[in-house]
């Protein structure tokens, strides 16, 4: 059929009725064909018209099923107001009414009562559970133990998650099963323990030969009691002794007791050290072969491969004696501690003996108490931990009360001559009585596991005393200085006798005093800080720090600013090296060098006072002017200079014994320096002098040069080398004699021509410390110059 085109398209119904006819009309003989096409016009209508009926009868019934919705929504709607109207009436209606409450209140108690018919049931059969596994357990025993630890390992598990889940309200259930768990516990113990005693006393054990073997029947009850706390043991973060041991021991634990806990003299806490600790060591010594011939390869097969097979208190079977019978040692320590609380004297000895007691258990034995890395801490970690501070101030107050005692001594302030040889530094009684006293204390806490109480002791003990000691010297200088400076004298006065001591060598002893004593406090710091516990320390302290801030305290109440004041500042400084000691050997050389200053302004004093008349009185142009020298070395030294050289012996003979070979040249190569200068300027350059008077003064300069070489070889060539050559200068003769050499007239004429002459002449006659100034200035003090003699 046909299709008739779409008449609702955008074009004009004209202009698409035009192309129809084109399309259907395109020559006169399809007009012959009219007929049919109008017949197809017509039938496409009817159809479309149908259609339309159609479509107008669907849209119709469409709309009057839409309208029926609607009001069935309508209804709808208007039902459920009304239904949420009710609602909210009977929801006011019940929340003004008390009857749900009174209903809840009457179902309360029923269900309080199920409630608790259920927890019953439920207890119940909880502890026909735990009755169970307990019978379990000990059906077990004591043929194997091994059987016997599976019921115990569940009933141990039901006991801690009962204590994870249960509430306040079954605390009592908790702590039934834990009471059954712990007394199976004991019982499964006792069962096998007894076993084993049994065996035990059929040997008469201990009255058995230490050479002797263990039986079969022996090792394997040790063995099933070893399988009994293997679980006990691989679980515990600390060692624990093995219960073999434990019964094995009983009999040494009861002995020990009878010993050291009962009216005996023996149990007296002054005994310990000689009688308690003996016996425990000799114990160990008598039964360590048997135990380790016997037991040594049962241990390492029980716990090869398991997580405790590197711990020696568990494989070896003397460490694991030890481990068995320390419980009562420590018991008897700590009550001899708490005895000792009130005698600080024999709380000093108890400890250090206590030290040396566990020393001897590690070293002896080889005990590490089950740490391989940090090793046993020892009964005495125990004991600190609790008295650390009551021991600590005893060592203190003993430390400071024997420093006083030393420092008043009448001695004290004695230079000791006897210490060290000829050449070494010559401290004073004191100094070298401070020193003992101070590795004293460090014997009394060397010994110690814990870092803060070794540092406490450094810093508190020993620090202070070094330091006490160091006021006392830098006390004495000031004192001295006070007294030898006319503005101290004026200040704070002086008494005769103080002005007294300081006469003669008095103020040279008094300063040799401190110089000898700072240089060896000094010295031993350095040689300390080399040794292993100190150097030990000081790493230790150095990791320490680099882990914390300045003011984290690393010594328990001290901080790293408090410490690096006291010790080092390298301390956590890894670009410096340091030294424990470095701040206190840094005072004591200042000390040293102070009181050497002073000690060499002390001997220019001396000298230059000593040769004030030699200076002053002596005419060198009165000697025998026209005399002639026949023999120089029968002429005598100017009586002035006999109070010099006396002073001068005395000061060499007083600083050779007291000061080591290096202090004293340098302490004498700064005075003698003076000495010179005094010589040069006082006398050389101030006086004029004839021939003989030349003579003369060359001869007193022989016969001090030969008192300082006597004491320091080869100081004349070195220190007075000016003084030498202007001597030699000062005595040329007048004329020359046969031998040849220069006159004085003619190294004048040179000397004075020009500086290039000058120092030719003085280079032909070897002086080599003279410039061409000094050496004219040597050549005026001749009278032959300065009268203008005609040559």
């Amino acid at each position: 059929m046909t299709t008739i085109p779409d008449i609702t398209a955008g074009t004009s119904l004209d202009a698409r009725v035009e192309d129809y006819l084109d399309d259907k009309f395109q020559s006169t003989t399809d007009l012959d064909s009219l007929d049919e096409l109008i017949a197809n016009v017509e039938l496409q209508r009817y159809q479309l018209q149908l259609q339309l009926d159609d479509a107008v009868k669907e849209l119709d019934h469409v709309r009057r099923a839409a309208d029926g919705q609607q009001d069935t929504l309508l209804a709808r709607i208007e039902d459920f107001q009304k239904l949420q109207e009710s609602i909210d009436v009977r929801i006011k209606i019940a929340a003004a009414s008390d009857a749900p409450n009174r209903a809840i209140a009457r179902l309360q108690a029923p269900m309080k009562k199920l409630q608790a018919v259920e927890l019953a049931q439920k207890y119940l059969v909880l502890l026909h559970d735990v009755e169970n596994l307990r019978s379990d357990a000990r059906s077990h025993l004591p043929d194997s133990p091994l059987a016997a630890l599976e019921p115990y390992r569940k009933l141990k598990a039901m006991t801690l998650r009962l204590r994870d889940l249960s509430g306040n309200e079954a605390l009592h259930l908790v702590d039934y099963v834990e009471g059954v768990t712990e007394a199976l516990w004991k019982e499964m113990k006792d069962t096998m323990s007894a076993e084993l005693e049994a065996v035990l006393a059929k040997r008469k054990w201990p009255n058995v030969d230490v050479q002797s073997e263990m039986d079969e029947e022996w090792i394997s009850c040790f063995e099933k009691l070893i399988d009994l706390q293997m679980p006990e043991i691989t679980h515990s973060e600390s060692a624990i002794s093995l219960l073999p041991f434990d019964v094995m021991t009983k009999i040494f634990v009861a002995e020990f007791r009878f010993h050291f806990f009962s009216d005996k003299p023996t149990s007296s806490p002054q005994s310990i050290a000689t009688h308690c600790f003996p016996w425990f060591i000799a114990t160990i010594e008598k039964w360590e072969d048997f135990f380790r011939d016997n037991l040594s390869h049962l241990l390492g097969y029980k716990f090869v491969g398991s997580e405790v097979a590197d711990r020696s208190v568990y494989v070896d079977p003397v460490a694991a004696f030890i481990t068995s019978m320390l419980p009562v040692m420590r018991e008897k320590v700590h009550a001899v501690a708490q005895y000792a609380l009130a005698n600080p004297s024999f709380l000093s000895g108890f400890i250090s003996k206590l030290l040396t007691f566990d020393e001897t258990i590690r070293s002896r034995f080889g005990y590490d108490g089950g740490n391989l890395d940090l090793g046993w801490d020892g009964l005495a970690a125990g004991v600190l931990e609790e008295h650390f501070d009551t021991w600590f101030q005893a060592e203190r107050k003993f430390a400071l009360e024997r420093f006083e005692t030393i420092m008043e001594s009448q001695d004290a302030r004695k230079i000791d001559y006897d210490f060290g040889a000829n050449g070494k530094m010559k401290p004073t009684h004191a100094a070298v009585r401070v020193i003992d006293l101070l590795r004293s204390v460090t014997t009394q806490y060397e010994r110690l596991r814990k870092f803060k109480h070794k540092i406490k002791f450094l810093i508190d003990i020993q620090l202070d005393i070094l330091d006490g000691y160091h006021d006392r010297l830098r006390g004495s200088l000031e004192v001295y200085q006070s007294l030898t400076s006319t503005l101290g004298r004026t200040l704070h006065g002086v008494t005769k006798e103080q002005m007294t001591a300081l006469e003669g060598t008095g103020a040279l002893e008094t300063l040799c005093k401190v110089i000898g004593s700072a240089d060896f406090v000094a010295n031993t710091l350095i040689e300390w800080s080399d040794e292993e516990f100190f150097s030990s320390l000081w790493d230790e302290l150095q990791a320490r720090d680099a882990k914390r801030s300045s003011q984290a305290m690393v010594g328990g109440t001290l901080s790293l600013d408090d410490i690096k004041s006291r010790t080092s500042a390298a301390t956590a400084d890894a670009e410096n090296e340091g030294a424990l000691f470095d701040e206190t050997v840094t005072a004591y050389r200042m000390r040293r060098e102070a009181a050497e200053e002073l000690l060499i302004g002390a001997l220019i004093e001396s000298h230059s006072k000593a040769f004030r008349a030699y200076v002053n009185n002596v005419q060198w142009t009165t000697i025998g002017e026209s005399a002639e020298i026949d023999d120089p070395a029968q002429m005598s030294i100017t009586p002035e200079l006999d109070e010099p050289l006396h002073i001068l012996k005395r000061n060499f003979d007083f600083l050779v014994k007291a000061l080591s070979t290096a202090s004293f040249r340098r302490v004498w190569r700064e005075a003698l320096g003076k000495l010179q200068d005094l010589l040069w300027n006082g006398v050389l350059m101030r006086h004029s002098f004839t021939t003989l008077g030349a003579a003369q003064f060359v001869h007193d300069g022989r016969a001090l040069f030969a008192l300082f070489d006597r004491y320091i070889p080869g100081a004349s060539a070195a220190i007075f080398d000016a003084l030498h050559d202007g001597m030699r200068l000062l005595t040329l003769p007048a004329e020359v004699s046969e031998g040849g050499g220069i006159s004085l007239k003619e190294a004048s004429d040179r000397a004075f021509q020009d500086n290039d002459e000058a120092r030719k002449v003085l280079e032909e006659l070897g002086l080599t410390a003279l410039t061409p100034p000094s050496a004219r200035q040597v050549l005026q003090r001749r009278v032959e110059n300065n009268e203008n003699i005609g040559w």
